[in-house]
């Protein structure tokens, strides 16, 4: 697998890469998207449209965002909190919907207000001044 998605998409979910993934190979999660590793062709074109860097490949990858490798593939391989059966290689994305759940990896960290929130609470704070 060449392409994986590492930790800076936790509780973004841009959903860009979603749409640019011409093989339907990147599976929404609860917190994350998790790009499956025998559909994947390695065509790259998911890479250059996420916001926060996190999808890159073997060759390109920081050490930290390395470590997120595995579990983006135990996504896919292990039986996840809640399912009967590992998601194995289900052939796209859309045809089966988000999963709703993360690997214990992600599931365990704490949770980040995205941007957006964020700056919809700053504009909040300031207009009841």
């Amino acid at each position: 697998m060449a392409f994986f998605i590492a930790e800076p998409c936790t509780d973004i979910k841009d959903m860009s890469c979603v749409e640019e993934c011409p093989v339907d190979c990147i599976y929404e999660g609860d917190r994350k998207l998790y790009i499956n590793p025998v559909e994947c062709i390695d065509c790259g074109a998911c890479e250059p449209v996420c916001p926060v860097e996190a999808i890159t490949t073997d060759r390109g990858a920081t050490p930290e965002m390395a470590s997120h490798k595995p579990d983006n593939a135990r996504f896919f391989y292990e039986r996840l909190p809640g399912r009967d059966e590992p998601l194995g290689n289900p052939g796209g994305a859309e045809r089966i919907g988000p999963i709703g759940v993360d690997t214990p990896v992600i599931s365990a960290l704490p949770r980040v207000a995205s941007t957006a929130t964020q700056g919809t609470q700053v504009t909040t704070e300031q207009e009841t001044r």
